[in-house]
């Protein structure tokens, strides 16, 4: 069971506040600044890492592999539910916060989460401040168009979290994140943060496409079973499973998919090579295509490759969790009913990402 489903009556409550009230929360961020500002004046959003791609693509690893480090800040569980106002969060939350015993997540995958573990709800902030990207449907990727209120909005956010994160330590940590939806927004973000870097995990597509429907078929009775757990995933803007699902249009793929059945799995398979096919045109030099199954069958290599890339400081500690990376189990899939055409494209474009993959 998630995190969430731990959650008492009166947990409950402030999270279905937060989540209606996340105007409000935008509004308080600048009196937020104000009040905090010693504690933020000297951190910088200087060399962010976001960590990109589809779910179920070994993000999450890869994100609570860094976050072992004190050079990195990032979300926890500990910030909801007023992810948005952190350090009035942090003060106001300080009197009664606990610990708890980690916990299976709710995607049953065997990852065991708690209320300090390393989380994604940066995606709340995009939801917020540009709700015409959020379809019924779809999600919208960024093009071009700029909105300096949310770029000075965002940016603060990051110094806020590295703040929170900072602990008494010498030196102010980094923001690092796992976001799936950054993967529709990376050149807005190279944009913003030219000194940015990103990480985009990638697997085999008939293992990912799998991994994706079993996951959203999970999720589907989940939804069902919980009203709470849809509402949840809706509030911190979760939209990749169930109920909820909302999958990312590149390049207006969804009204010309051959498989548009999520309940299939070409219609993964299809998503999949949209999705990669539309990374691999935004190629860059502060980022690196990085092949998961690589990464776990060599991880000491591969660990050594990110810490290179991210110009970690701590390498020693980041290569000696090697040991406790292990290769996943691959599964039988069937793709007989997966329109060859669409095979054919998944291949083309998986050859590519392991061409470029830095493992």
């Amino acid at each position: 069971m998630g995190i969430e489903n731990s959650y008492s009556g009166l947990d409950r409550l402030l999270h279905r506040l937060s989540f209606s009230t996340t105007a409000v929360q935008i509004d308080l961020a600048e009196l937020e600044e104000r009040l905090f500002a010693k504690q933020v004046a000297d951190v910088a959003a200087s060399s962010p890492v976001f960590i990109t791609a589809l779910p179920r693509a070994g993000t999450t690893l890869l994100l609570e592999l860094c976050a072992e480090l004190e050079e990195f800040a990032t979300h926890c569980y500990r910030d909801m539910p007023f992810v948005l106002l952190p350090l009035f969060w942090q003060r106001f939350s300080g009197g009664f916060r606990k610990s708890d015993k980690p916990r299976e997540r709710a995607h049953g995958d065997g990852m065991l989460v708690n209320v300090d573990s390393p989380e994604a709800f940066e995606e709340i902030i995009w939801h917020a401040m540009w709700p015409a990207h959020y379809q019924d449907d779809r999600i919208v990727p960024w093009g071009a168009e700029p909105q300096p209120e949310f770029l000075s909005y965002f940016r603060n956010h990051l110094r806020k979290i590295s703040a929170v994160r900072r602990s008494g330590q010498s030196t102010t940590p980094r923001y690092i994140s796992k976001n799936n939806a950054n993967i529709c927004r990376i050149g807005w973000l190279s944009e913003a943060f030219p000194d940015a870097r990103f990480v985009i995990p990638f697997r085999d597509f008939a293992q990912h496409a799998a991994s994706l429907l079993r996951q959203h078929n999970n999720f589907l009775t989940i939804h069902a079973d919980d009203p709470f757990a849809r509402q949840y995933m809706a509030g911190i803007c979760h939209f990749d499973f169930g109920a909820n699902l909302k999958p990312i249009d590149f390049g207006s793929w969804l009204d010309g998919a051959r498989h548009r059945d999520p309940a299939s799995i070409g219609f993964w398979v299809e998503y999949w090579a949209a999705a990669y096919g539309d990374l691999l045109r935004r190629e860059r030099a502060n980022l690196i295509f990085l092949s998961y199954d690589r990464f776990c069958t060599e991880p000491e290599r591969g660990l050594t490759m990110l810490g290179d890339f991210l110009e970690i400081e701590e390498r020693d500690r980041m290569t000696g969790q090697a040991a406790n990376i292990r290769p996943g189990r691959p599964h039988e899939v069937d793709l007989s009913e997966v329109d060859p055409a669409v095979r054919q494209e998944a291949a083309a474009v998986l050859e590519q990402l392991l061409q470029k993959s830095r493992l």
